[in-house]
């Protein structure tokens, strides 16, 4: 279970800013903090991106310039989280040991001029670092106004190829497969010719063909990352006090991250959420998802959250995201009014505790020249800088009423890095004729959103975590679980499965679930392997698809709309004992089912054999959850319309609701609820207006 914060703000929420008084051209510290603390602003996050101003020449450190800041801060009630520098090295280490230089292909030095070029594992690097952060943790670490650490930025950008890198991945190679025979075997090395007599015959990885080697390849890569931020929150728990916690920030498409086993040495999870703002969060347009560092679409931005959520299964930090445009100098679409205020209740109803925006003012150089701020570049508070305030403001009045606050969920959504991994290397989709290396995402997406269109709440929900909640107590909190694109799965993830079905949960399984073992080959069974006989369907040939193809009910129990459609593949599912719900629109593709079921005992085996569209998805959903959490504030509300919910310690619920649109929205309350912002009773039948770009905030009595 996550902590909750150790250390709470007066007004039980953190809300703030990264904030960088080396990057003015004056001095104005005085002036950024009151303006802050006007606008409700009470944690900075300061101090991670410049090592070569704490140690402008090696061994010679500079310290004192913080101190000021710090000082500052307390004065005025503003925590602080401190960074360790190490993500962005300095000229003169980067030329006296240009050997720390991470290689992205072997031999093919990453050229400095940017951040995050170095390798990490080298032990030249760890020594510079380790002295850095000891200094600069052990100057402040003792400071009142200092509540937590942040360790490095966004690790895992980089896949490294060094020479001893690669000579570690092959000792735990052999530690982990004991002789080059057992590794023939598991890898299928026969093939092409490829069986190894010796150790020292392994391949580079830059050739590799092998999807076994470069799940292999990418698990070391991730543990490589786990292992360097454990590292760093272990020196700085050598000077950290009672009540401070230790973090990193994460960018979960990072190729070398596993965001589950990096939080396990760190004390609360954090992430830098950044989404597309103006009509890519207008819910009434069909937008695609786009899943890179930047999202596009309500539904992707839910799932960003729930992806922060997974993490630890517990509460977590918004370190950065948008204040105004988020891009370079041909990016520039600063958020509609009101869209700021969305987006952080959003992250606050799926179980943020703290709000961070990147950053308090726009950079007058640098290739964040165009990141927008708080401010903008002439340092004059406007428009942005007015709703950031109505932000804290707001967050001020709720004051501690969301203290213990846990996002409800209708569904719960199985995510596995693995099957991330493999699929990037081995995708099972094309986007314009080509591997579309977001095919894990799109699989996942095309039900996490259909969820949220549906009108029901997610938790995505690591294999290792549902594993140790174990079958029964899963299927006792997640009535409803999905497996889309679990594609890497050991045995005892598929009999975790099974045992889930046996204890009385609903199992909706999707394309690519269970198809490969742990090492990635394809599993010698019938599809879907392992559950085959539970689903009472099976299929033996599957196809990708280059146009939607249309989706029709076949049985009065699932209810669909016109917008039911498959998107991107079709398993070719054959029935079997079960109960076919949908189906396919096509000539040749009628002949399958798109959709069966089948009643296990009191369990529920679902198979839908494509990657569904919103309107496929949604109805699927809504007839596994006939009604959610959500719907006891005002029943099922429709797009533009979304509402999210959750619990507090006391047993009340407190709901959020969003207009995504430009249209003014009504719902009529369902129930007795109050204004979490003013106090305001409204009794059941009240209706509630809902402006362009509105949010909402309730508490039921």
């Amino acid at each position: 279970m996550n902590p909750a914060l150790p250390v709470h703000s007066p007004s039980g929420f953190l809300f703030g800013v990264a904030y960088y008084p080396e990057y003015h051209l004056t001095d104005r510290v005085d002036t950024d903090l009151d303006l802050m603390q006007q606008a409700g602003i009470n944690v900075i996050r300061v101090g991670e991106s410049v090592w070569s101003t704490w140690e402008p020449r090696d061994g010679e450190f500079d310290l004192e310039w913080l101190a000021p800041v710090l000082d500052g801060a307390h004065r005025r009630g503003i925590r602080v989280i401190l960074g360790t520098p190490t993500y962005a090295v300095p000229p003169w280490l980067q030329i006296s040991h240009p050997e720390i230089a991470a290689e992205r292909r072997t031999g093919e030095r990453i050229p400095w001029g940017a951040r995050q070029e170095v390798d990490f594992s080298h032990p030249d690097f760890r020594r510079y670092a380790e002295r850095v952060i000891r200094a600069v943790v052990g100057r402040y670490a003792g400071h009142p106004a200092v509540v937590g650490f942040q360790v490095d930025n966004e690790p895992g950008l980089e896949l490294f190829h060094n020479d001893h890198v690669f000579a570690e991945f092959v000792r735990r190679l052999r530690e982990r497969h004991g002789t080059v025979q057992n590794l023939n075997r598991e890898w299928g090395l026969t093939y092409w010719s490829h069986r190894l007599d010796d150790w020292s015959q392994l391949w580079r990885p830059d050739g590799n063909s092998f999807p076994q080697y470069d799940l292999a390849w990418r698990r070391f890569q991730s543990d490589l990352t786990t292992e360097f931020i454990a590292w760093q929150a272990g020196i700085v728990r050598e000077y950290s006090h009672p009540g401070q916690f230790v973090t990193t920030c994460l960018q979960y498409g990072r190729p070398a991250l596993d965001d589950e086993r990096v939080n396990r040495d760190l004390d609360i999870v954090a992430g830098n959420p950044y989404y597309g703002m103006q009509d890519r969060l207008d819910a009434s347009l069909d937008l695609p998802q786009l899943t890179s560092w930047t999202t596009t679409g309500v539904p992707a931005l839910f799932r960003q959250a729930d992806r922060m959520y997974s993490s630890k299964q517990g509460r977590y930090l918004v370190t950065e995201t948008n204040a105004q445009s988020i891009g370079h100098s041909e990016t520039n679409f600063p958020p509609y009014p009101g869209q700021l205020k969305q987006a952080a209740y959003t992250f606050i109803s799926r179980g943020a505790a703290m709000i961070e925006y990147w950053h308090w003012h726009t950079l007058p150089y640098g290739i964040e020249t165009y990141w927008g701020g708080v401010l903008p570049h002439s340092l004059v508070p406007g428009r942005v800088y007015a709703e950031v305030a109505e932000i804290g403001g707001e967050l001020t009045s709720i004051g501690t009423a969301l203290d213990g606050y846990e996002p409800d969920a209708d569904v719960a959504i199985l995510w596995s890095n693995p099957s991330r991994y493999a699929l990037q290397f081995s995708p099972p989709l094309q986007v314009d004729g080509r591997m579309d290396p977001e095919s894990y995402e799109k699989i996942v997406d095309a039900f996490h959103r259909g969820s949220i269109e549906a009108g029901r709440q997610t938790r995505l929900l690591h294999l290792s975590q549902a594993a140790a909640l174990g079958a029964t107590a899963l299927a006792a909190r997640f009535p409803v679980l999905i497996a889309a694109g679990v594609y890497v799965t050991t045995d005892g993830d598929l009999q975790l499965l099974r045992d889930y079905v046996a204890a009385g949960g609903h199992l909706i399984l999707g394309p690519r679930t269970g198809y490969a073992d742990d090492e990635a080959r394809a599993r010698v069974e019938v599809a879907p392997p392992r559950l085959a006989d539970l689903a009472g369907t099976r299929y033996e040939e599957y196809s990708n698809l280059e146009s939607d193809v249309a989706v029709v009910q076949a049985s009065g129990t699932l209810t669909l709309g016109a917008d039911a459609t498959a998107r991107l593949w079709i398993d070719g599912l054959i029935a079997d004992g079960s109960e076919v719900l949908a189906r396919y629109d096509h000539p040749r593709f009628r002949d399958f089912p798109a959709v069966t079921s089948r009643a296990v005992g009191g369990g529920r085996v679902t198979v839908v054999g494509c990657v569904p569209a919103p309107g496929l998805a949604a109805g699927i959903v809504r007839w596994a959850v006939p009604r959610g959490h959500a719907q006891e504030l005002a029943g099922d509300t429709a797009l533009p319309v979304t509402v999210s919910s959750g619990a507090l310690p006391d047993g009340r619920r407190a709901w959020f609701v969003f207009n995504w649109g430009w249209e003014p929205q009504a719902i009529a309350l369902a129930t007795t609820v109050a204004d979490t912002v003013t106090g305001e009773l409204l009794a059941t039948g009240t209706d509630v207006s809902l402006a362009a770009w509105s949010t909402r905030t309730f508490l039921s009595r």
